[in-house]
């Protein structure tokens, strides 16, 4: 898939823009803060209605305008798919072919974008709810159900957490409302912990050859769940429930103590390990660096499985991060399969074939013009 047309309307420091792509790598250059970041995040959004760099949606809406619309025509093997995405202070309203999607989980996966940026080398050595965010996003996009479920979950989460503040102050004190919050907790739980059991599992079987490719077989990569509860990828649905159940007989009064859900996906993590040794703790800043390159080519290879399609490839300023090598593998790599977006201040010191054959954009104080 790739992403032929993009128009963009109060967003961010664009007032209006219509942009044309080629089915290939489309670098930005510019100086910093003239609005590269921003157009790469707009196919961000316009994939995943969500950014990565904030929360706060309104962040996107162009300075004192109502709403900042993103268009895109996406070219798919089944033929080209519209999509719009309108953002205004009352939420979201999103469009696939012209059609409204009631439901925001109904629109995300139709365009299938991997984004690496300067702090997905963060993603080894940042802190677990960075590397749950990540997991979050990537099966979301394959996987709608899961995106529900994750909704669901923190709907509960957040209920379950304000009726344990109610036992904590004694301004409760009958524990039915609590029982059966749990039950529906936990049988959201562990759907969601089974479901990225599995993830992790394809993640590591694309991961593994691509990091002995940049590691010339000097490395193997190990990529580990930790759940907050003693449960295992091979244990059953039924054992699971029992675990989870267990633990809260346990801990049940500590919680109302606390007046928070001590436990569950929320306070997952995923460990990755280089030759049995935790990257995070013992790994040099080049093995956690080749570890987070890795576990992104590998998410274009695990989507491209998943949905017979190659993602769009999003690269925000990460080459220049990367040393030569490392650069040379990711741009090998991409090389003609992959629609690629760059932002960069200079290609100089880049030479490869990919970037030679690149389109060119300049990118200055929210204007855009292509480099013949």
């Amino acid at each position: 898939m790739y992403i032929e047309q993009l128009q963009l309307k109060n967003y961010r420091n664009y007032e209006s823009l219509e942009i044309e792509f080629e089915n290939k790598v489309n670098v930005f250059l510019g100086e910093n803060a003239q609005g590269k970041t921003n157009v790469m995040e707009s196919i961000y959004v316009l994939a995943m209605a969500k950014s990565h760099r904030t929360s706060n949606d309104k962040e996107l809406i162009r300075w004192e305008e109502e709403y900042a619309k993103i268009e895109g025509r996406i070219q798919k093997y089944h033929g080209a798919l519209p999509m719009q995405l309108t953002i205004s202070k009352k939420g979201k309203k999103a469009k696939c072919n012209h059609i409204e999607q009631r439901k925001l989980s109904q629109y995300v996966g139709n365009l299938n974008v991997v984004m690496f940026a300067p702090e997905d080398l963060h993603l080894v050595k940042g802190s677990p709810q960075v590397r749950r965010r990540f997991i979050d996003m990537e099966i979301g996009q394959v996987s709608p159900l899961y995106l529900h479920d994750i909704g669901k979950y923190q709907k509960i989460l957040q209920q379950r957490n304000q009726f344990l503040k109610l036992l904590q102050t004694r301004k409760q004190t009958d524990k039915t409302v609590l029982e059966v919050l749990t039950e529906q907790f936990i049988d959201v739980a562990v759907k969601i912990i089974i479901k990225r059991f599995n993830f992790l599992r394809m993640l590591e079987k694309w991961a593994k050859p691509i990091h002995g490719g940049i590691t010339r077989d000097q490395e193997s990569l190990k990529i580990v769940y930790k759940p907050s509860v003693d449960v295992l990828e091979e244990h059953q649905l039924s054992k699971m429930i029992e675990v989870f159940q267990e633990k809260f007989i346990k801990i049940g009064e500590k919680e109302i103590e606390r007046g928070t859900t001590l436990f569950g996906p929320h306070r997952d993590d995923v460990l990755f390990f280089v030759n049995d040794r935790d990257v995070q703790t013992f790994g040099s800043q080049g093995q956690q660096r080749t570890t987070a390159l890795s576990v992104k080519l590998a998410e274009i290879e695990l989507i491209h499985s998943e949905i017979g399609e190659y993602p769009i490839l999003l690269l925000d300023d990460v080459l220049s991060e990367l040393d030569d090598f490392r650069q040379s593998h990711l741009l090998n790599t991409i090389q003609g399969k992959v629609q690629t977006f760059v932002t960069t201040t200079s290609i100089e010191g880049i030479d490869h074939q990919t970037l030679n054959n690149a389109s060119l954009f300049n990118v200055e104080a929210g204007q855009i013009g292509k480099v013949q």
